[in-house]
């Protein structure tokens, strides 16, 4: 497929079940190897818990916890909290979004494995909440093996959250990450010692964290705020400010209206002369 699908609803928004349905079955026509695939992940099914709940265990399935328990647990979460499912969606929307290279909802779902781990996050998380720690924590080390993501089960994440690329990620127990943040390739939120309880960033709404960042300690990175790539951040950054280097300075205060949607890396030309 060469085009990007803009299937619309009455709302504004992509209809996500309707055009990821409809990508399918147009690529299972041009792309005959792939058709059995398809069919199997997407078109046999009649909803997007459906679709999700294979396709997670599909791909977290092995030896030792095969795939239909692990879909069996994943449709026991979408059951028991279908906002769930709507997050997904957000999610999946906010890849097509913000990501100039995908093509519609079919690339994400079945091959981009950021939208993926979050995806399996959210369930570990719901099993997290659930008491069940032992599920949570293994479904974690799958998602760390297979997609290089490693984000604990008790991270409380927002929706609409895009995680470009993946690979090298790394998020604690105790982050927070709100609404509508992007972050690409080797972001770590991380603590800075050994030191129990509250000790991981909070995350705003509509942040933009640069492949790379490094977020230490419990400290807030404000709405709409920006970290550039290969930066270390140690102290808050206020809402709509940027913060680049090592140590993290402020270079603009506000940054772009919505730097998360936009995916603006781009810096100004002045730096203010104290570290944050």
């Amino acid at each position: 497929m060469s085009q990007r699908f803009e299937l619309i609803d009455a709302d504004g928004a992509p209809p996500v079940w309707a055009a990821l349905h409809s990508e399918a079955l147009a690529a299972a026509r041009d792309e005959s190897a792939l058709a059995s695939l398809l069919a199997t992940v997407i078109l046999n099914h009649k909803s997007m818990a459906d679709a999700l709940s294979y396709q997670l265990a599909r791909k977290l399935g092995d030896q030792e916890l095969r795939a239909m328990t692990l879909r069996e647990v994943a449709q026991e979460a979408y059951a028991s909290d279908p906002t769930l499912v709507a997050i997904a969606e957000d999610d999946l929307r906010a890849v097509f979004e913000r990501d100039p290279a995908c093509k519609g909802y079919l690339q994400p779902f079945l091959f981009f494995k950021g939208f993926l781990a979050l995806q399996t996050q959210r369930v570990s998380h719901w099993l997290w909440n659930q008491g069940r720690d032992t599920i949570a924590f293994y479904m974690q080390s799958r998602m760390s093996e297979l997609f290089q993501v490693d984000i604990h089960p008790a991270t409380r994440i927002g929706r609409g959250v895009f995680v470009d690329h993946g690979t090298g990620i790394v998020i604690g127990e105790t982050a927070v990450i709100g609404d509508g943040v992007s972050m690409l390739q080797g972001v770590t939120l991380g603590g800075t010692g050994a030191e129990r309880g509250d000790r991981h960033p909070k995350i705003g709404k509509g942040v933009l964290l640069g492949a790379g960042a490094k977020v230490l300690g419990n400290i807030t990175i404000g709405d709409y705020a920006k970290v550039a790539s290969g930066s270390v951040v140690l102290k808050p950054v206020p809402p709509g400010c940027t913060a680049a280097g090592v140590p993290a300075r402020l270079v603009n205060c506000p940054t772009c209206a919505d730097p998360a949607k936009s995916m603006d890396h781009t810096l100004a030309e002045a730096v203010y002369d104290y570290v944050i």
